[in-house]
């Protein structure tokens, strides 16, 4: 199939006009993208909420099952079914754009454009994120050169770096003055978590004082606002509060913000992103990253907990190349050919694969929400293992099942997915927690381990258990949990597949994150710092030296 031509481009104001924004609430950056004040949500707090949708999948490949095109297609096929709908996503990673996944703004003919600038470096929100983040780093180090009259512990300090790109070599760093630090990508830092969980510029401001920065040689907890630091960090993120607003391909109104990754971070968009959606729009699509068991577990556990908003269904994204990988059926790597098994006919794998996706449906339903099942196609799938797969996902309890072809077709072929998604939001949807504010840390980590991971329970190691100790003592025992771990598996280990079974789950380290309101819990060898592969996707990413055009990005 050719590439789709490029898409013709709506000025952001005509976009504006159409969801009903005054002329003072937008803030262009240039013909194409703007920001949305925050005081759209004041002046609309009583108009009626649209419909919140979830987009989250099975287990995904290195490369992706197409959750991001789908929710893109499911935004535009909800358009063309006539409804009023916006599509809500997070900012792509630098890191993983010049890495493993390459762009992370959909694809084909279900993109969010100009996807160079949403890929690269859109209003510049990642980099005040980071510039915010790295200040506070750079006051705890001069307060210790300047007499530490706080009485830090050098060795307590648990506030680390960050960078946007994959850097495996600065994982762990010694400073000139022989502390031991370490950096994590900009997008698993606390300031991006609190800047997607901020309901406003006061709530903002008062989470980046509570930042925990370390501890005193007594025990004693010292944060960002001890340091007088968390006025200046909320200067760099003032006008990064203000959600981005873009286009699909088929101009369908989209608002970025924010890029929580799903495996090491909470993994949703921002709050204020998708409540100003919802008083704009009678349908509102977003996503969370990777599966159920990490950006949807995340998204209901804590930002929902949060936000107060809950959806009125889940989509769940499943591919046949992914069902067949998790029933045994091959490997992928980044750059190679997919093995015949994978992409054939290979109905033995399929059957044991499907195993994967019942569980995710399961962990939905755990939630009170209706789950449907958007099984993504590509052109060589076969028909018939695209419908056994829709009627395993109702036989495991969905409500509906579609096939699912957005980035060859647009929103076309997302509209049976539209159609099946607006019959299950007038399902009744119960909505509730996992677990509740006030279960200890240890029983939160089982009961996620247990019911959405299938785990026979978790051990703790010595540090974990320490630092464990340490959140309960200083209070933080009634936050969220927010589980760090690799996406490739429903457990702790990428090598296990499909639905595993009799393990155990590991958790290395817990972090504090009081800014942020949530515990990160570090399980197995998880890195908060992702590397790049022997031949990153940032080889193929050029400009044009004629029309000065990036390329290699999509």
């Amino acid at each position: 199939m050719p590439p789709p031509a490029a898409p013709s481009l709506r000025p952001v104001q005509e976009l504006a006009n159409e969801l009903g924004l005054l002329q003072d609430e937008l803030i262009p950056y240039g013909r194409y993208k703007g920001k949305v004040a925050l005081a759209v949500n004041d002046r609309l707090r009583d108009r009626p909420l649209g419909r919140y949708i979830l987009v989250t999948a099975i287990n995904p490949t290195p490369l992706g099952e197409g959750k991001t095109v789908t929710a893109i297609g499911l935004a535009m096929g909800l358009c063309r079914r006539g409804h009023r709908a916006v599509v809500t996503l997070r900012q792509p990673s630098l890191g993983p754009v010049f890495g493993v996944k390459g762009g992370g703004a959909g694809g084909g003919r279900a993109q969010v454009v100009p996807q160079e600038e949403v890929n690269l470096h859109l209003t510049g929100d990642a980099h005040a994120v980071a510039a915010a983040h790295n200040l506070l780093a750079a006051f705890v180090d001069n307060h210790l050169s300047h007499g530490n009259s706080l009485q830090l512990d050098p060795t307590a300090i648990s506030w680390p770096r960050v960078i946007g790109m994959n850097d495996r070599e600065l994982r762990q760093v010694t400073l000139q003055g022989g502390r031991r630090t370490q950096f994590v990508i900009t997008e698993a830092s606390e300031v991006m978590a609190i800047l997607a969980l901020a309901a406003d510029l006061k709530d903002l401001r008062r989470r980046l004082g509570r930042i925990l920065v370390g501890m005193t040689r007594d025990g004693r907890p010292v944060f960002a606002e001890d340091l007088r630091c968390a006025g200046a960090m909320a200067a760099l993120l003032r006008d990064a509060m203000n959600p981005n607003l873009v286009q699909t391909t088929e101009g369908t109104p989209a608002l970025i913000h924010t890029g929580p990754f799903g495996n090491i971070a909470h993994g949703s968009g921002s709050i204020v992103a998708d409540a100003l959606a919802l008083r704009l729009a009678d349908y509102v699509v977003t996503e969370a990253g990777f599966g159920s068991d990490l950006g949807a577990e995340k998204f209901f556990n804590i930002k929902c907990r949060v936000s107060g908003l809950y959806p009125a269904a889940a989509v769940i994204v499943a591919s046949l190349r992914a069902l067949k990988l998790h029933g045994g059926g091959g490997s992928v790597k980044p750059g190679l050919p997919l093995p015949a098994a994978l992409v054939g006919p290979n109905r033995e794998a399929l059957a044991r694969g499907c195993a994967n996706l019942r569980q995710h449906i399961t962990n939905v339903r755990t939630f009170g929400v209706p789950a449907i099942v958007a099984v993504n196609a590509f052109a060589d799938d076969p028909k018939e293992e695209l419908e056994y797969v829709k009627a395993q996902a109702v036989d495991g309890g969905a409500v509906a099942a579609a096939v699912s072809t957005p980035w060859s077709d647009g929103g076309t072929g997302a509209e049976s997915l539209a159609d099946a998604v607006v019959r299950a939001c007038e399902k009744p949807s119960s909505y509730r927690l996992l677990y509740e504010d006030t279960d200890s840390i240890e029983r939160k980590l089982e009961t996620i381990a247990r019911r959405i991971y299938g785990a026979d329970g978790v051990t703790c190691e010595p540090t974990a258990v320490a630092q464990i100790k340490t959140a309960t003592r200083l209070g933080y025992g009634h936050f969220p949990i927010c589980m760090a771990k690799t996406q490739y598996s429903l457990s702790h280990d990428p090598q296990l597949f499909g639905q595993p079974r009799g393990f155990t789950l590991p958790i290395r380290e817990l972090r504090i994150l009081a800014g942020a309101e949530f515990l990160t819990a570090v399980c197995g060898g998880m890195q908060l710092m992702p590397g790049l592969p022997k031949h990153p996707t940032g080889e193929q990413v050029d400009v044009d030296s004629e029309t000065g055009r990036i390329v290699g990005l999509a």
